[in-house]
């Protein structure tokens, strides 16, 4: 049985947008969801929302992840590139690239299906979310989401990368007054749905920009705890290596 270290670059980057378009509708779908569902009631749309969320995302992981590491996320595939840059592990500065665009077209396409599923018209979100207190939540938010991801991948742990990233997102909807978007993919495609989980375009470039910072946090944090933490970078989220057919 032969072993490669990582599926082509196309399957990946198809892996990645699919995955990402099936994230965002999960989290744009379920907000229109709850938001129809439990009209009066905010606090319960927002359970509602982070429920699907967290589970919605780790059948995503577990179903991507072994192809190109479910990573869905633009900080998460930087940070994978920073930390293993040195060691030759992780991805490359220009798979970053595809990775990104492919995340970000991905995001879109979600949310324009969300809309479409639930009938409703595509329009710019209109929710404004640049508050101080949000934007000091996406730092946190995505500091702990990539401390979460790389102190797994160092412990080789990742095979509880799925349900362990699950479990942090759907929290973070809670203790965070942002409810913890903590992804410039995912903050790009609810630009485009004018709902529950909506965020106004004047908000998203301050958002994208306090994700940024909180993965840079996270990435330091990280490599503070665990100094050869760049030599995981191949595992993350999931184990990157996986077993070919076998051959002749």
């Amino acid at each position: 049985m032969t072993r490669t270290a990582h599926p082509s670059l196309s399957r990946r980057l198809l892996a990645e947008s699919v995955g990402t378009a099936a994230l965002v509708a999960i989290v744009v779908g379920s907000g229109i969801a709850a938001a129809q569902l439990s009209p009066e009631d905010v606090g319960l749309q927002l359970l509602e929302n982070a429920i699907a969320t967290a589970f919605g995302l780790t059948v995503l992981i577990l179903a991507f992840g072994p192809i190109s590491g479910a990573h869905f996320n633009p900080v998460v595939s930087l940070v994978d590139w920073w930390v293993g840059r040195r060691r030759g592990r992780g991805l490359t500065l220009p798979e970053v690239g595809a990775y990104t665009a492919a995340q970000c077209a991905g995001g879109i396409l979600g949310a324009l299906l969300a809309n479409v599923m639930f009938e409703v018209p595509t329009a710019l979100a209109t929710t404004d979310r640049a508050s101080a207190a949000h934007l000091i939540s996406e730092v946190v938010a995505t500091i702990g989401l990539v401390t979460v991801i790389l102190a797994l991948a160092r412990t080789g742990r990742g095979a509880l990368a799925a349900p362990a990233v699950g479990a942090y997102i759907g929290a973070a909807y809670w203790f965070t007054s942002s409810t913890s978007f903590a992804n410039p993919a995912v903050t790009l495609g609810r630009m485009f749905s004018d709902t529950f989980a909506g965020i106004a375009p004047g908000s998203v470039a301050p958002f994208i920009a306090a994700q940024l910072v909180g993965g840079a946090l996270g990435a330091a944090l990280s490599l503070a705890l665990y100094p050869d933490a760049g030599e995981a970078a191949d595992d993350v989220i999931v184990p990157g290596i996986q077993d070919d057919a076998p051959e002749a």
